[in-house]
């Protein structure tokens, strides 16, 4: 059994033909929790290679050394080194990859400059004001306030696809994965913004929720410009190579629960994943989740009715227990769901999360990992700990899938 065969068995509810459940984390290392287990002799290099984003226009990571602009939107900067860092705790292998649309692609200008301040545009075409010294960066002016704004973003970003987006450079990032891919030697994942994320970032928050009726046609062709660049992009990359799993960063729900209603959710949302879910399936991928943090599960029925597969990082620290939403929700699927500060106690706390989680694992469709980031205060003994036991009950439990797991729940 291949890695992309076995991945798409474990997020199935059937163990058959399964030799064992895959170990994998859905997110990337935090660069405070690497520089801190280096420091207890982990040693991975990871740090050597790419950087935290410090600032609002940055990657979430980036290479340290220069790098192409295109390299920004086909984005393979992650893939090797997290590749390599995860290797060094025997996790099921992983090649991360990601698609942006040219928002962020603006050159820095200065406004104004004083002894005490600078107000510049920024990459991602914001206005802002930065202090020197101590003090807080200051929004001034998003890049897109009504539908004016809008218009001339579309045409900038028309023209960032045109010089950045081209075969070549898509051939460039992705076809060095295309034969590992294709052989099963590891899973390849896809990460992409979201239709409720990606108008957030052009509107800023608060705006953005505003914008639901102030702008409603706004956000519906922003949203139709995403699916238009998805589709055409998105069909070169899944010819080189096919993604066992794509997930759309959307980040909606807070720890008191979603920042937009099932009904708004439903008119501006749901429409884009019911078209571009059987489009991504048509062409190989197994399975589409939906990222967000916070707690979700008011949302479940339209995020099904959408068409996901799943959610991850399904944050425990939100109130979000998944044996509790399997019970009401059978077919949706899980990726997380561990809870993350239980690593950090000890032992015994992450032999009682496992035990918690069991009756889930029993019943598949979900891949047990961290509910996010594990924190730099985790010690690295811990961890390790904690990824060998998940070894061991994936091996376990899966091979122990049975009909009647639901009545344990």
């Amino acid at each position: 059994m291949n890695a992309f065969e076995r991945e798409v068995k474990t997020l199935s509810f059937s163990n058959e033909g399964l030799d064992r459940g895959v170990v994998e984390e859905s997110m990337y290392p935090w660069d405070k929790t690497v520089a801190a287990w280096d420091a207890q002799g982990l040693k991975t290099g990871f740090l050597d290679k790419v950087h935290f984003a410090t600032l609002p226009t940055d990657n979430l990571y980036a290479y340290n050394a220069p790098y192409e602009p295109w390299e920004n939107y086909y984005n393979t900067m992650m893939t090797e080194p997290v590749f390599e860092h995860e290797s060094h705790f025997a996790f099921d292998p992983v090649k991360r990859i990601c698609f942006r649309i040219p928002f962020i692609s603006f050159d820095e200008e200065i406004r104004e400059e004083t002894d005490s301040y600078v107000i510049k545009r920024d990459r991602d075409g914001w206005i802002r004001k930065y202090p020197k010294g101590k003090g807080l960066v200051e929004d001034i002016r998003p890049v897109v306030t009504d539908e004016e704004d809008w218009e001339k973003l579309k045409a900038h970003v028309q023209e960032q696809i045109r010089i950045h987006l081209t075969p070549e450079h898509m051939h460039q990032a992705f076809d060095k994965y295309a034969e590992g891919c294709k052989r099963g030697d590891y899973v390849v994942r896809l990460r992409l913004q979201g239709f409720f994320w990606c108008p957030r970032d052009l509107f800023g928050i608060e705006d953005h929720l505003y914008a639901y009726y102030d702008y409603p046609e706004v956000l519906k062709d922003i949203a139709r410009f995403q699916l238009d660049i998805y589709k055409e992009q998105l069909d070169g990359i899944l010819k080189i190579l096919t993604p066992s799993l794509v997930f759309f960063e959307e980040d909606f729900s807070g720890k008191n629960g979603p920042m937009i209603s099932p009904e708004l959710f439903d008119e501006f949302v749901v429409p884009c994943y019911q078209e571009i879910i059987p489009f991504l399936k048509e062409r190989g991928v197994a399975n589409v989740f939906l990222d967000t943090d916070g707690d979700f599960t008011l949302m479940v029925p339209n995020i099904l009715k959408a068409g996901l597969d799943g959610v991850l990082p399904v944050d425990v620290n939100a109130g979000v227990d998944i044996v509790e939403v399997r019970k009401q929700f059978p077919t949706l699927k899980f990726f997380g769901g561990f809870d993350k500060l239980a690593i950090i106690e000890g032992k015994d706390a992450i032999e009682a999360e496992i035990k918690r989680l069991e009756p889930v694992i029993r019943q598949g469709g979900c891949i047990i990992c961290t509910d996010h980031q594990a924190a730099p205060h985790t010690p690295l003994e811990n961890y390790r700990y904690y990824v060998q036991r998940l070894h061991e009950v994936m091996c376990e439990c899966c091979l122990l899938y049975t009909s009647d797991a639901a009545d344990e729940l």
